[in-house]
C-alpha cells in the first residue's frame, strides 16, 4: 500500500497555503483506504459525502477561513457519531443505524476542516480487547495479517499505523485507545474525563469511563486534534475545564512503576525495554523515581468488571433474551454475566472503582507523571481474545489488559508512546500518566519523551 508522506499539520498547512486541496488529500486517501481492504481497518466509505465535505473546505478557505485541521483526512471509530454516517458499534442490532447528528467532537473537528473519509472498525459495543465483531470480523495486525491489533479501537489504531490517514478517533473506556497504538506502533491519547465532551451518541454501558481519544503517529498531531476537540459545551453534563500546561518539564516529578504496583505478569522484552527507555529518559535529564502506587485490598480489573456487564445488560438485555445469537458470543457471555449480577455486586464494583480514585489521588498529591507500560506483551493471534502466555505464565483473557483500567475509573489522563520492538519487529508502549485536567502538561511532556525516545 501507499504510505502517506504528511502529517496532519503538515497536510493542514499545505492545504491552507493551496500547495494542495482538500479534495486532493481526500482523495488519495481513499486511494490507500481501497487498496488496504485486507486489513479490515476501515468498514465504511461513502466518496460521494467525503469528496463533497473536502470540496467545503476548499470553498470554506477561498473565503477567508481560517483552519487548524483544513483537509486533514480523519477515521471516526464506529462507536462515535458522525450526521449522515452509518455507524452500527459492530452490532447486527445497529447493522442499518445512520447517525442522526454528530457528536460535538466530530462538530468541532468538521468546523476545524477535517474531512471523514472512513469509518474505523471496533469490536462489538467497543467492549473486547481484540477488533473483530459479527458484522464485519477481524482487523488485522499491519505488521502480520495473523495478528491481532487489540482492541476495541483497533481500526483506528491500524489504520494509523498503516498509513491510511494521519489521525483516527476513538473511545477508550478501558484502554481502548492506549493499548492498540502500542501494539501497532503509533500514539494513542486518553484525555482526563470530561475535557472532551463525549455524546450525543449511543447509551454507553460504561457509566462515567469513556473518552473520546485521538490517535496519530506523533504527540504534536494528538495535541493538535485535542485542542481542537477539548473544551466544555452546555450539552455535555460532564465537560469539565482542563488547565494549562508547566512551562517547565524538568522540574516535573516523575515516578517509573515497572508494573503499576500489581502482582502481573510482564513479557522480558517489554519489561527490558520500559527499564532502558527509562535509562534512556533519565540520561537526557528528566528526574525519575523507581515508585509505584499504594492500591486497596482486592484492586483488580476483575472486581471492576460487572460494571461493564451490568451496563452492556442493562442496554440490550431484552435483545439478548429474544435470541443470544445475534450478538458476538463473547458479548453474549459478558451480557448473560451481567443479568446475574446482584445491586450489591454492581454496588461493590463501583466502591472498588472509587477506592481506586482514591489511590491514584494519594499518588498525584506527590508525583506529576507516572510512567508505566502501556501493554504487558506484544500482539497475538486474532482468534483469541489474549495470548495463550505472559511472562511465562499462563495467561486469563484479560491479562493483556492490565495497565489501562484503573486510569479511566480515576479519569485520569494517559497517553501511550512506541518504546521498542521484539525480535518480530511487533510494538509495545510506554504509558504517561497525569493528575487530572493536566492533559496540555501531559501532552508537553509526552513530546519531550517522544523526542528523547527517537533521538
Amino acid at each position: 500500500m501507499t504510505k502517506p508522506t504528511h502529517s496532519a499539520r503538515e497536510i493542514a498547512a499545505a492545504v491552507t497555503a493551496g500547495r494542495m486541496t482538500a479534495v486532493d488529500t481526500a482523495k488519495a486517501a481513499l486511494g490507500r483506504i481501497d487498496a488496504a481492504k485486507a486489513l479490515n481497518a476501515v468498514v465504511t466509505t461513502d466518496p460521494a459525502r467525503t469528496l463533497a465535505d473536502a470540496a467545503a473546505v476548499d470553498d470554506r478557505l477561498r473565503a477567508g477561513e481560517t483552519m487548524p485541521l483544513a483537509g486533514v483526512p480523519i477515521l471516526v471509530k464506529d462507536n462515535i457519531w458522525a450526521s449522515g454516517w452509518r455507524i452500527t458499534q459492530g452490532s447486527r442490532l445497529f447493522a442499518d443505524f445512520i447517525a442522526p447528528q454528530d457528536a460535538i467532537a466530530i462538530e468541532r473537528l468538521r468546523k476545524a476542516g477535517a474531512v471523514i473519509v472512513g469509518i474505523g472498525a471496533t469490536s462489538e459495543f467497543a467492549s473486547k480487547g481484540v477488533t473483530t465483531s459479527p458484522l464485519y470480523g477481524p482487523t488485522r495486525h499491519p505488521l502480520d495479517p495473523a495478528l491481532t491489533p487489540g482492541g476495541s479501537s483497533g481500526g483506528p489504531a491500524t489504520a494509523v499505523a498503516a498509513g491510511l490517514v494521519p489521525l483516527a478517533i476513538g473511545t477508550d473506556a478501558g484502554g481502548s485507545s492506549r493499548r492498540p497504538p502500542a501494539h501497532v506502533g503509533v500514539a494513542g491519547f486518553k484525555p482526563s474525563y470530561g475535557a472532551i465532551p463525549y455524546g450525543p451518541g449511543f447509551a454507553e454501558p460504561f457509566f462515567g469511563l469513556s473518552v473520546i481519544a485521538p490517535i496519530a503517529a506523533d504527540v504534536a498531531d494528538i495535541a493538535l486534534a485535542f485542542e481542537a476537540m477539548a473544551g466544555v459545551d452546555a450539552r455535555d453534563p460532564d465537560a469539565a475545564g482542563i488547565a494549562q500546561e508547566a512551562e517547565d518539564i524538568a522540574g516535573l516529578r516523575i515516578a517509573f512503576s515497572p508494573r503499576l504496583g500489581l502482582d502481573v505478569a510482564v513479557d522480558d522484552v517489554v519489561a527490558n525495554g520500559l527499564v532502558s527507555a527509562v535509562a534512556r529518559l533519565s540520561a537526557a535529564g528528566l528526574s525519575i523515581a523507581l515508585r509505584d502506587p499504594t492500591w486497596p485490598a482486592g484492586a483488580t480489573e476483575e472486581a471492576l468488571m460487572p460494571l461493564q456487564h451490568a451496563g452492556l445488560a442493562a442496554l440490550h438485555g431484552d435483545a439478548f433474551r429474544k435470541d443470544p445469537t445475534v450478538f458476538d458470543p463473547d458479548i453474549a457471555r459478558q451480557i448473560e454475566r451481567g443479568l446475574s449480577w446482584s445491586g450489591a455486586d454492581v454496588a461493590g464494583a463501583l466502591v472498588a472503582s472509587a477506592a481506586i480514585a482514591n489511590a491514584f489521588a494519594a499518588f498525584f498529591a506527590e508525583v506529576d507523571l507516572l510512567l508505566t507500560p502501556t501493554v504487558p506483551c506484544v500482539a497475538w493471534p486474532f482468534t483469541q481474545l489474549g495470548p495463550d502466555t505472559i511472562g511465562g505464565r499462563a495467561a486469563s483473557p484479560r491479562a493483556h489488559a492490565v495497565f489501562t483500567p484503573f486510569v479511566n475509573h480515576a479519569r485520569l489522563p494517559a497517553i501511550s508512546l512506541p518504546c521498542g520492538t521484539d525480535a518480530r519487529g511487533l510494538p509495545f508502549g510506554l504509558q504517561i500518566i497525569a493528575r487530572r485536567g493536566q492533559d496540555r502538561t501531559l501532552l508537553r511532556a509526552a513530546r519531550h519523551i517522544e523526542a528523547q525516545l527517537q533521538a
